[in-house]
C-alpha cells in the first residue's frame, strides 16, 4: 500500500511540473489574455487520458496498477479536466445524451458559481 502511495505522490510531482512548464510555456507564445496556457494542458490532458486509459483496457499494454498510478497521480496533477472529459465521454458513448449533457453543464456552471462564491467568502472575511 505505502509504495502505491509513494508512486502516486510521484507521479503527481511529475503532472504538477508538466503543468507548470507546459501552461507557462504556452502562455508565453500567445498573446492578449486568453489562458491558452490552461487550455493546451486540459486538451492534452484528455488525450493523454485517453490513450493510457485505451492501452491499458483495450490493448492490454499498461498494467491496471500503472494505469491507476498514471492516471490518478500524474494525470490527476496535470489536469482534472481530462477525468471530466473521460467520464463525458463515457456517458456519450452509452448513449446517455441528457447526463452527459448535465455533467458539462453541472461541472461549468457550479464550479463558476463555486468560484464566485469563494471569491466573494474571502472578501467579507
Amino acid at each position: 500500500m505505502w509504495r502505491q502511495w509513494l508512486l502516486i505522490a510521484l507521479a503527481g510531482a511529475l503532472g504538477t511540473l508538466c503543468r507548470y512548464w507546459i501552461s507557462g510555456w504556452v502562455s508565453r507564445q500567445g498573446e492578449g489574455s486568453f489562458p491558452w496556457g490552461t487550455l493546451a494542458v486540459n486538451v492534452l490532458g484528455c488525450f493523454l487520458f485517453g490513450l493510457v486509459w485505451s492501452l491499458a483496457e483495450e490493448r492490454f499494454l499498461i498494467s491496471g496498477q500503472t494505469r491507476f498510478i498514471v492516471l490518478t497521480g500524474f494525470m490527476g496533477a496535470l489536469t482534472t479536466f481530462s477525468t471530466f472529459g473521460f467520464e463525458t465521454q463515457t456517458l456519450l458513448q452509452d448513449g446517455q445524451w441528457t447526463r452527459a449533457l448535465g455533467n458539462v453543464a453541472a461541472n461549468n456552471l457550479l464550479g463558476l458559481a463555486a468560484v464566485w462564491l469563494g471569491l466573494n467568502a474571502a472578501r467579507v472575511f
